[in-house]
């Protein structure tokens, strides 16, 4: 187990470190990291979630289609919580809020769970991981997006359901949410790109996990940190709120053990970078958000190694 643990585990620090102490030390530049958003955002990542979902037959997806819901479950579940608190305990702005709740709501899947899963659990496991991403890049994604957008806009004033309604339509544009819906059209009809094709979108998609890392260590090494109850209480969420409640609805509705324990994993993942990332095209980057998403680096270094090992004892 302790070598299982060590594989899965320390590739992903390693990334992340390297990313951190290269933007700390000015080898990159950590304060215009667009390029390297658009590498991730628009190419690599887009290109892995196709690559994987199309090349999965149409009988193994259907098989998954309860754990997408469930996935969806918790990030919408988890994200509209946070959003609420933000707003209404934090006094936070719309573009504030939606920040944080997106950073809480959904994980860092592209750069932790597709290598995570498949080292620790094997190539089944990287589809649940591929489909965690796809459900967080349609849902909660789009929604982040209409609401930065919306405020943005509306210069301080309420913001209507039907302008976030459009804005949340016009977020299907991006890569790296078009890409999985178009993968999973591919596999239901069984088309079949030309190998050539495929070749290629597999060599993009590879450098998915490893950007995504890069750029995550790049984007907290520009954040300052300071701890209080609110980030406490962000950390919290991330770490043990949102695995406890992924585990306890999975196991409300009788799902398998291999569900259980993937999901659960997922949700126990250190928070996402999408968050900043949209943020800062709207100068939305609460200091709440990126000192939660720091601080649960650094606790799950430890604790997501717990998750596993009570994970694979038990389920």
């Amino acid at each position: 187990m302790t070598l299982i643990l060590l594989n899965a585990l320390l590739p992903i620090f390693v990334g992340l470190l390297l990313g951190y102490v290269a933007g700390r030390r000015g080898v990159m530049d950590n304060l215009n990291v667009r390029n390297l958003i658009v590498l991730v955002m628009d190419f690599a990542i887009p290109c892995a979630l196709f690559s994987t979902i199309s090349s999965t037959s149409w009988p193994v997806l259907r098989e998954q289609w309860e754990s997408a819901v469930m996935i969806a479950v918790v990030f919408v579940a988890t994200y509209a919580v946070s959003y609420i608190w933000a707003r209404k305990s934090l006094k936070m702005s719309i573009s504030d809020a939606s920040v944080l709740a997106l950073t809480v709501g959904f994980p860092n899947c592209a750069a932790v769970a597709l290598p995570l899963l498949t080292s620790a659990y094997g190539p089944s496991a990287r589809v649940t991981a591929a489909l965690s991403i796809a459900v967080g890049a349609i849902t909660i994604s789009p929604l982040t997006i209409a609401l930065l957008e919306s405020d943005k806009l509306s210069d301080g004033k309420s913001v209507s359901i039907q302008a976030v309604a459009i804005k949340f339509f016009r977020a299907f544009t991006r890569p790296v949410v078009w890409a999985p819906m178009l993968a999973l059209v591919s596999a239901y009809f069984g088309l079949h790109l030309p190998s050539y094709v495929d070749r290629s979108l597999t060599i993009l998609g590879s450098a998915a996990s490893g950007s995504a890392l890069i750029l995550t260590g790049v984007v907290v090494s520009s954040q300052t940190f300071r701890f209080d109850g609110k980030v406490a209480w962000t950390t919290a969420a991330i770490v043990l709120i949102q695995p406890l409640f992924a585990l306890g609805i999975t196991e409300l509705f009788h799902m398998s053990h291999d569900a259980i324990r993937d999901i659960t994993l997922i949700s126990a993942i250190p928070g996402g970078f999408f968050g900043l990332v949209f943020g800062k095209s709207f100068d939305a980057t609460p200091e709440t958000a990126s000192s939660g998403l720091i601080a649960s680096y650094v606790v799950e270094a430890f604790s997501l190694a717990g998750w596993m090992l009570v994970l694979t004892k038990y389920f």
